[in-house]
């Protein structure tokens, strides 16, 4: 598997996997003269509904501001197209936001969102990218293992069923449960270095229909390590309601009704519990508790074979509390297409992984940097992680007392809109400072709207 002498343009590629990282893979790499193949083990469905290949596909799902700008880049249009097919618009100024602090300012204008179900957003997503030139989805596809071809192919992709497929550039999608490690190991290559962060955190979610009261945008009850648990409201398409719980350890919410209504009462505030005692239940409670951060350090590791990229979760996983893995798979098949544009060639894989490395790093830290601080983690903070927590939780303080500078710059950095550099602006840190001195003045209150729910009648 070492590197082809010389420098060549990949012209047929293979994507293994069709989810999210995948089609935003596949849109990165079309045009050009290029035949490109994606490989889905999985019979995806005629309509949105969940699969088997996306366990965590009923839960909550948005694009941070910066992942929304890299689809629209990648696939232009597809926001007007999950418009027209039911996704709500969301400013994520309008969110009711409880944080660790109190209540975070609403109506201040910050983020454009997208809010649908996952099996919504790929529904679109592989509508999308099946019309773009060149491009092949094959179904009930399971990849085999990967081999050096003896035909002057660099690449055959070997099929469970005994089939094979020629490739020039493979890029591995296959999520969480990549078996690139192993793929790698069997062809003499030794295992890449991996961290890992696992809080131990599981989530569960179910759908209802609500007509939602004048100006509620969604509900976000922040987990913090004090109390371990949280949980989420958020419009879908279709006059639907997606309620999450969320928890650490013995916290983690339950599979059956019951235990679910009780996780959702048992919460700071009891906006969620009043939420679902007024809205109709579509489905069943859908759980989820593969939630460890991992990353595989591919761009450490000497000797890449040339012709094989990875991406999206099986490169990185993130917890999906922080909903960031979608934004950061969409900017890693950004920087992709943009690398093949300046003339990326056979030989330049691994300085493409060391970019998505960085493009991972920012999320990594803040996702990572908050697991850390939970008692059902393992590991500790790091002396610069505990830093930036403490001054992040100040900010975050401020913002609950109406500074709305503070509650912008989060907001942007969460969103990677701006660099983290914006924390430290010298406005920010007078305003600590006068708050220490002089007090943080009166706390936001709860948002008017959420009491319609807790009304009479």
């Amino acid at each position: 598997m070492a590197g082809h002498r010389g420098r060549s343009v990949p012209r047929r590629v293979v994507v293994i996997g069709a989810g999210l990282a995948g089609s935003f893979a596949a849109a990165a790499v079309t045009g050009a003269g290029r035949s490109v193949t994606i490989l889905e083990r999985d019979q995806l469905p005629t309509g949105p509904a969940p699969r088997r290949g996306v366990p965590q596909g009923p839960q909550p799902h948005v694009f941070l501001r910066r992942g929304l700008l890299a689809v629209e880049e990648l696939l232009p249009a597809l926001r007007d197209e999950l418009l027209a097919a039911g996704a709500v618009p969301i400013d994520s100024g309008d969110l009711a936001w409880l944080g660790a602090s109190g209540w975070g300012p609403s109506g201040q204008r910050e983020y454009e969102l997208i809010s649908a179900t996952r099996p919504l957003f790929e529904q679109v997503v592989h509508r999308r990218v099946r019309a773009l030139p060149g491009v092949r989805l094959s179904e009930d596809a399971r990849v085999a293992g990967l081999r050096r071809g003896d035909d002057g192919t660099p690449w055959r992709v070997e099929l469970s069923d005994g089939a094979s497929v020629p490739a020039d550039l493979v890029i591995d999608a296959s999520g969480r449960g990549s078996r690139l490690p192993v793929w790698l190991e069997e062809a003499g290559l030794p295992r890449a270095r991996t961290s890992g962060v696992d809080a131990k955190v599981g989530y569960a979610s179910r759908l209802y229909r609500l007509d939602g009261p004048p100006g509620l945008a969604g509900i976000v009850l922040q987990q913090n390590p004090e109390t371990q648990t949280g949980g989420i409201a958020l419009p879908v398409e279709d006059g639907g309601w997606l309620v999450g719980a969320v928890g650490a350890g013995e916290l983690r919410p339950p599979r059956d009704v019951d235990g679910f209504t009780a996780a959702l009462a048992g919460l700071r505030d009891p906006v969620l519990a009043d939420l679902v005692r007024v809205a109709e239940p579509l489905t069943d409670v859908a759980v989820h508790r593969q939630t460890e951060n991992v990353r595989h350090h591919y761009e450490a590791l000497r000797g890449w074979p040339a012709g094989l990229l990875v991406l999206g979760d099986a490169l990185c996983t993130f917890d999906p509390v922080y909903g960031q893995g979608l934004t950061v798979a969409a900017c890693e098949a950004l920087a992709l297409r943009r690398a093949l544009a300046g003339g990326f060639g056979t030989g330049d894989e691994r300085r493409l992984l060391r970019r998505f490395a960085r493009v991972a790093a920012l999320p990594w830290a803040i996702a990572t940097g908050e697991d850390l601080r939970f008692p059902t983690s393992t590991g500790r903070q790091s002396a610069g992680q505990a830093l930036l927590g403490r001054w992040t939780r100040e900010l975050g303080r401020l913002s609950t007392h109406g500074d709305r500078r503070a509650q912008a710059a989060l907001s942007g950095v969460y969103h990677l809109m701006v660099p983290p550099v914006a924390l430290a602006h010298p406005a920010l840190a007078a305003a600590v400072v006068r708050a220490r001195l002089r007090g943080y003045g009166p706390p936001e209150p709860r948002p008017a709207t959420l009491a319609r729910l807790s009304a009479p009648g």
